[in-house]
């Protein structure tokens, strides 16, 4: 069971430790006052990657070695020089950025291209075990970079950037489309499966050579009709894969819950109560047909329906629910918990949860019962275990 507790929030960087009774102690906080959009420990060799996106100042990327309390600035993703053709101006963005702090908002097509400007570091994830200082980035707006250094270097993968699909890509929430979900097939280190709001999901068989779209069977009930089975305009939320079963993915979409047992060749959709619209989804390290979610009100609003904060859990490939609030506040609540703030932990039982409104819980039974850790941190982006 995980003893580390990685939490990235608007106003820095928390270490928690567990103490083995299921509580957990505070360690001193870092980039005090900064906003960190990710974190990643890497399995691998124990380095701890922190991404900053400091508005005025930029996107930052800093790296703490296993062992050493220092850390270091790594080189960021660099966009190459823009062709006139794919420029466009800043008051043509899509109506959905003035939602952006919500990380949504009802998707609505773009024009063809954002500024090819680094924004954000969305997602960040270590390579293959056999692969070291191999690291995935995907950003916004809406490019994959890989680093084969621990991030002292990094390359714009050209393949996916250049397909004409992308420029029909558009942000669903942010001004730009973005690459929030990066998933390594352990299996194979050359098969990476990627999701995009909104932009749908991506594989490469190859590491990243080619790609193909694979968002078959979900459905964008923001588009016109025509439109609605567009497997390129779809806007997953997050995408999670079993590591145990890698060809069991769960999909929190814009519309839907979307699952594919097929390697994502198919996905198909799942309703559930009180809401099958949310952001966060996490899957259990060894049971495929376990997934948990926390639903939402969606498009008018961003807030738990009827002011009632719950996680719900599946235990069979999503036909039938379970709906946990124990341990979490009572209604009126309004807590909404980003893409990558809910995390489980390689034993499937314990979990963590950060909201936007800086309550951060864990749960140490499968979700069933929660303890609150904090309740006064700052908007949580992300937690995870390490």
């Amino acid at each position: 069971m995980s003893d580390r507790l990685l939490v990235a929030t608007r106003k820095g960087l928390f270490v928690l430790q567990s103490d083995g009774a299921g509580g957990w102690t505070h360690g001193a906080p870092h980039f005090v006052g900064e906003p960190v959009s990710m974190v990643l420990p890497d399995p691998r060799d124990g380095t701890l990657y922190v991404a900053l996106n400091l508005g005025h100042f930029g996107v930052k990327l800093h790296r703490q070695r296993a062992g050493r309390d220092d850390w270091e600035e790594c080189a960021v993703p660099v966009y190459p020089p823009q062709p006139p053709d794919e420029a466009r101006t800043a008051d043509a963005a899509s109506p959905g950025a003035q939602n952006g702090a919500d990380e949504a908002s009802a998707a609505e097509p773009a024009p063809p291209s954002p500024p090819w400007t680094l924004q954000q570091i969305w997602s960040l994830e270590a390579g293959g075990p056999d692969e070291p200082g191999v690291l995935w980035a995907g950003t916004i707006p809406g490019g994959l970079f890989r680093s084969d250094d621990g991030g002292g270097t990094w390359t714009l993968n050209r393949a996916l950037w250049d397909r004409p699909e992308r420029r029909q890509w558009f942000g669903g929430g942010y001004d730009a489309p973005g690459i929030h979900s990066v998933m390594v097939d352990p299996r194979d280190r050359r098969h990476v499966t990627i999701g995009i709001s909104c932009g749908g999901v991506w594989q490469t068989f190859d590491s990243g050579a080619t790609w193909r779209l694979s968002s078959e069977g979900m459905e964008a009930d923001y588009m016109p009709p025509e439109r609605r089975g567009d497997a390129n305009v779809q806007d997953p939320h997050r995408v999670v894969q079993c590591p145990a079963a890698p060809d069991a993915l769960w999909t929190q979409h814009h519309c839907a819950i979307f699952r594919s047992t097929d390697g994502a060749a198919r996905w198909r959709r799942i309703e559930a109560q009180p809401s099958s619209f949310g952001f966060a989804v996490a899957v259990h390290p060894r049971e495929p047909d376990t997934a948990w979610f926390v639903p939402a009100v969606k498009d008018a609003c961003r807030i738990p329906v009827d002011g009632r904060f719950v996680v719900t859990r599946t235990r069979d490939g999503g036909h039938t629910f379970e709906r946990f609030s124990s341990g979490l506040p009572p209604a009126p609540a309004y807590d909404l918990v980003y893409r990558h703030g809910l995390a489980v932990d390689e034993t499937g039982s314990r979990l963590a949860m950060g909201s936007t409104t800086g309550a951060l819980w864990t749960s140490d039974d499968g979700g069933e019962h929660w303890r609150l850790v904090s309740a006064h941190l700052p908007p949580v982006y992300c937690v995870r275990f390490g």
